[in-house]
């Protein structure tokens, strides 16, 4: 049998396929989401949130470049914080808990009424392809769907084998079947083909923890969003997190189960997340602590589940629940699900171009776990830029890329493409060279003007863009101009451990003050107070945040921006293949290892090798003499 024809097929209903498909459609694209199970799109297989550190800077990024994640999370948030926020603006990252099963069903909604999109549940088992382009996919019941191009986002479904101890069965989570046989096809095309693992925790019965026992972990007082929308419905009632430990006793007990470890006795090859392991991982690894923080997270507002991050194990069941009763407040707990590890097919990412087509086969794209990363974040931002480069080429338009000083995202593909993978990604904001620029409260301001003038954002979202951009120059030029006088705030600066003025002083120079913010500013002057009052009720927070940043850090924005223009400048300039870095001792110890090591090409690919800082680029600049 064989379908009516799609120009974009999109393979697998994850976070990266849903963004890819939604991408695809609302940029023209007649699109095709192919499925295992409808009902599960978007499913939050592991933990039941959405941001964090780094990662919430990505789903900021998503919803300024028109994509739908942040939005989703908006309408599912059941507790939202700001993390790291007694640490600069570069570093704050937006992260949110969610109802698991209502951002699920949201997705659903959302990609079952989006024009130019159908949606179809099978599984794709192969490609077809003519003249080295992509042609069509074959599913499991025997259709031929022809494409003009197909994104395959297929998670850890590639492959993928479940382990619990000393048990394996095949699964792309627990209690759905692997995708088999499409792996083996794309490597009869030359495809490379790596295995990776990652792994989740218990699933635990609420009714059954002594909460009494636990940290409380509330929501910020004024809780934030994360899409630039104004009509998506905003966070009105939180529920609480907690927090636990692990103590010797649980690791004694752990340690029983390192013999029937798939793990430890070799059973699983792929390597795991260095930055999330397993619990049985973090014991053995850190022998000397007596203790390791976990989080309790509820999966919704109308269930008793909940997550317990930090405790991912793939040890036996009993062991698993042995331990978890261990633990301060678990004592009589139960559980709904066991902790596992999968095992699952990747494609190492540096067979992919930087608009995430596949370099052997046209048209076929990747995006996900797929190419070797971790997160859902991660996964979406992927399936954006495949789903916006699938179909900007199939219209004949230039390619949609982002460099690393445009965006977290950007800095995300440079590194797939250009470092590959040997463990699953994560993005931390220590990737970013850029971090400063890159800040979650500007995303729309770097990212949507690119996305409108692809048509992927609407004209009302750029209006509200501009509208926002011009109220922070506004408040930024009223702080330059109002001043006060010793007699009106000295008290004031007395009152917050600062030292008093002398003279007339500027309101600009007042909240350059480390100890001093732009809330405690404002009632010293009505003009400023006025400015603000005029600001829309649902941008006010938005632009006084901004404008306190760029007021307080202009030095270190400016100093960074000069630096990355530097680099961008020098991008492609080449590096002698002879070069002696071990010459030049104001490299750091770090640069002449790693730069001696991967001789990279060009001073582009240079900085982007980890432990190279802005610095060591400026002398290496400096010794090739340019």
């Amino acid at each position: 049998m064989q379908f009516e024809p799609y120009e974009i097929v999109v393979v697998g209903g994850g976070h990266a396929g849903a963004e890819a498909a939604s991408a695809a459609a609302h940029l023209g694209c007649k699109t095709l989401l192919v499925t295992q199970n409808i009902d599960t799109i978007c499913q939050m297989s592991c933990n039941p949130a959405m941001g964090g550190v780094a990662k919430g800077q990505i789903v900021r990024e998503i919803d300024a470049l028109g994509g739908v994640s942040g939005v989703m999370t908006d309408m599912a948030t059941i507790q939202f914080r700001m993390l790291n926020r007694s640490k600069g603006p570069a570093m704050w990252s937006p992260r949110a808990q969610c109802d698991k099963a209502l951002f699920s069903r949201n997705w659903i909604h959302q990609l079952q009424n989006t024009p130019n999109l159908a949606i179809w549940q099978d599984e794709v088992v192969d490609l077809l392809v003519e003249g080295g382009a992509v042609s069509a996919v074959v599913t499991r019941m025997g259709i031929t769907i022809p494409a003009q191009a197909v994104v395959l986002t297929n998670g850890t479904f590639l492959n993928g084998t479940i382990f619990i101890g000393e048990t394996s069965f095949g699964g792309g989570r627990i209690g759905e079947r692997a995708a088999v046989g499409l792996s083996d096809r794309l490597r009869d095309m030359g495809f490379e083909v790596e295995k990776l693992k990652t792994g989740t925790p218990v699933r635990i019965d609420g009714r059954t923890i002594d909460f009494s026992q636990l940290e409380v972990q509330p929501g910020d007082e004024e809780p934030m969003h994360f899409s630039f929308d104004p009509t998506v419905p905003k966070l009105s009632e939180q529920v609480p997190c907690y927090i636990a430990n692990t103590n010797e006793r649980t690791h004694d007990i752990l340690r029983t189960g390192f013999s029937r470890s798939p793990m430890f006795t070799g059973r699983i090859q792929g390597r795991g997340p260095r930055y999330c392991p397993s619990i049985e991982d973090k014991i053995d690894r850190f022998a000397g602590k007596d203790h390791h923080q976990l989080f309790v997270e509820p999966e919704g507002l109308r269930v008793n589940s909940y997550y317990l991050n930090g405790f991912s194990s793939s040890l036996p069941l009993e062991v698993q629940l042995e331990a978890l009763n261990s633990i301060r407040g678990f004592g009589q707990a139960q559980i709904f699900k066991p902790g596992y590890a999968i095992e699952y097919d990747y494609f190492p990412p540096t067979q992919l171009t930087y608009t995430l087509e596949t370099k052997k086969v046209e048209n076929l794209y990747f995006a996900g776990q797929i190419n070797g990363t971790t997160g859902y974040e991660e996964a979406a931002c992927q399936g954006l830029m495949a789903g916006i480069n699938a179909a900007l080429k199939l219209r004949g338009q230039q390619p949609f890329v982002l460099r690393r000083t445009d965006a977290y995202i950007g800095v995300l593909i440079d590194d797939l493409v250009t470092k590959g993978v040997d463990e699953p990604y994560r993005m931390f904001t220590s990737r970013a060279e850029y971090r400063i620029l890159l800040r979650q409260d500007n995303a729309d301001e770097r990212l949507t003007p690119l996305a409108h003038a692809i048509g992927l954002a609407s004209d009302a979202r750029m209006r509200r863009v501009d509208e926002k951009r011009g109220y922070v120059a506004q408040l930024e030029e009223t702080f330059r101009q109002v001043s006060v006088l010793p007699s009106e705030v000295n008290g004031f600066l007395d009152e917050h451990q600062s030292a008093p003025i002398q003279q007339k002083l500027r309101l600009h120079n007042l909240l350059l003050r480390p100890e001093l913010n732009m809330a405690m500013l404002l009632p010293l002057s009505d003009e400023v107070k006025n400015c603000v009052d005029h600001f829309p009720d649902d941008l006010r927070q938005e632009v006084c945040d901004e404008a306190e940043i760029l007021i307080k850090y202009s030095r270190y924005i400016e100093k960074e921006r000069t630096v990355a223009e530097k680099i961008l400048k020098y991008e492609e300039l080449p590096i002698p293949a002879h070069f002696d870095y071990q010459h030049f001792q104001a490299l750091s110890f770090e640069a002449r290892e790693k730069l001696s090591s991967l001789r990279p090409v060009t001073i582009g690919q240079a900085s982007r090798v980890s432990g190279v800082s802005p610095a060591d680029i400026s002398i290496l600049l400096i010794a090739l003499g340019f």
